[in-house]
């Protein structure tokens, strides 16, 4: 192969180039930077990301690269930029956190960014073999983040937990597809979903048995009931940052491959689990509501609020639409931006206080800080689906979506979710603005005023996009639908 044809295929993952060459190179300036320039490394890799967003203007549209590996079109694109959109959010959260926890270093931002490039490989991915590397090279790094405070029992834990059920996890995928290889002949997309236009094939039980191992394989990574019992566990003993980028990230990533495997390669089959997807959308935001109806722990709350929001998430799926995928794509964004920002409001409290997980830690927050309790607010609203927020939009646009296929009654257990939801939510929000015993001796401007620039730029930027996608959904709504029609 020539170095021009090689620089022709590079074009189809310069998003990826980019943020591997920009992890490889944090890893070099920290071998040789004094420990006291090692700041200056979220820098640097907020410097990449930023580039590796700007790069998808220039992305080839609907081209197959590296042989059909990989294709870069419209659907990678929009995904790609919630991908690093939530990056670069968890980057300013993590400036303040490091420094406080002594886990200043060049591995943390290099994991992030390698991370992102799995991630962003998975969502092109145009052959399995590529979707598999894509979702073991975010998958290690994720594995490291989650126990990277080595000293905390409870992160070694939960990095345990994590290793060994991913590991499960990736275990059902693999074997999954080696039965739909059996069935097929190829792993490559688009030699499956030619080899799938006869009809007879579809019932093959070699396909049908690897397509269910593939779905367990995905529920997994999503945390759908009853796959989950790993969330809440992982997610309290991660960093916060890394809660929330596991929360958002994973979700974005998997779903992606997810509508790819089920709607580009097995076109014909993914008609027949319409059963079991509807199964699964349902168990998971009835369990994950009911279970965050019990927690204390504001972080535990949202973990299974997270898992809530994959089975809403899933309705979309189930809907087996145009309408439906765009409605996902949308409310991926959503929930990136309101879940992160959520988080990010917890990351601030535990960086000025002892602990800022439990719900107590949040009693007065409204009085102590303003500008933190009103973002609290705002994405807890957003969180709940309350009108004019990103959250609502998400949610209308599913649900209008499920409908219009049919599937009404699986709106309305939605919808009484959706309502079980706002208590607990609302309940935080009560408890922010609830007066607190220190609240009245305190400037109201004093925590604002102390808040890093990477928090402020994270607040700031996940609220303005909470805000601007439920006030003008109309402008995300015809890029995601853009996105989705390629795939058709």
């Amino acid at each position: 192969m020539s170095a021009l044809t090689v620089l022709y295929e590079c074009q189809g993952i310069v998003p990826a180039l980019i943020l591997s060459a920009t992890g490889v190179l944090i890893l070099l300036l920290d071998a040789f930077s004094p420990l006291g320039r090692k700041g200056q490394l979220g820098a640097v890799a907020v410097t990449g990301t930023v580039f590796a967003l700007g790069s998808l203007v220039m992305a080839p549209s609907g081209a197959e690269f590296f042989g059909g590996m990989v294709v870069w079109d419209r659907f990678s694109v929009f995904l790609s930029a919630v991908l690093m959109a939530g990056a670069l959010l968890v980057f300013f959260l993590s400036f303040d956190p490091l420094r406080r926890s002594g886990l200043e270093c060049g591995e943390y931002y290099a994991l992030v960014l390698f991370a992102t490039t799995g991630m962003i490989l998975m969502v092109q991915a145009a052959h399995f073999i590529m979707l598999f590397l894509g979702l073991e090279i975010f998958s290690i790094a994720i594995y490291i983040l989650v126990g990277m405070p080595r000293h905390e029992k409870r992160a070694n834990e939960a990095a345990l937990k994590y290793v060994l059920l991913g590991g499960f996890a990736s275990g059902f995928l693999l074997y999954g597809l080696t039965f739909i290889y059996g069935a097929t002949g190829s792993l490559s997309m688009s030699v499956m979903a030619a080899h799938l236009g006869k009809a007879e094939t579809v019932f093959n039980p070699y396909l049908l048995f690897g397509s269910a191992l593939v779905l367990a394989g995905f529920a997994f990574k999503l945390a759908l009931v009853p796959f989950h019992l790993w969330t809440p566990d992982v997610y309290e003993g991660a960093p916060t940052p890394i809660t929330a980028y596991m929360a958002v990230g994973v979700k974005a990533a998997v779903f992606g491959a997810l509508v790819r495997t089920f709607w580009v390669a097995l076109p014909t089959v993914h008609s027949h689990w319409t059963v079991f997807f509807w199964a699964l959308a349902v168990l998971t935001m009835t369990v994950g509501n009911l279970m965050a109806l019990a927690q204390d722990s504001v972080k535990r709350m949202l973990a299974f609020s997270s898992i809530a929001h994959a089975g809403y998430l899933f309705v979309a799926v189930v809907a087996d639409s145009k309408e439906g995928l765009t409605a996902l794509l949308v409310y991926l964004l959503a929930y990136t931006v309101m879940n992160v920002g959520a988080f990010g409001v917890m990351v601030a409290v535990q960086n000025r206080q002892e602990s800022g997980e439990r719900l107590e830690d949040f009693r007065g927050l409204g009085g102590r800080s303003p500008f933190l309790a009103a973002f609290m607010a705002l994405f807890l609203f957003s969180l709940a689906g309350i009108p004019p927020t990103a959250g609502f939009v998400g949610k209308f646009m599913v649900f209008s979506a499920a409908v219009q296929s049919g599937y009404t009654w699986l709106v309305i257990i939605a919808v009484i979710n959706s309502v079980i939801a706002a208590y607990y939510y609302l309940r935080v929000v009560i408890m922010v603005y609830r007066p607190g015993e220190e609240s009245a001796a305190e400037d109201l401007g004093t925590e604002a005023a102390r808040l890093t620039a990477g928090e402020r730029g994270a607040l700031l930027g996940a609220g303005a996009l909470t805000a601007i996608v439920g006030l003008w959904p109309n402008v995300f709504w015809d890029l995601a639908r853009q996105a989705v029609h390629v795939l058709f």
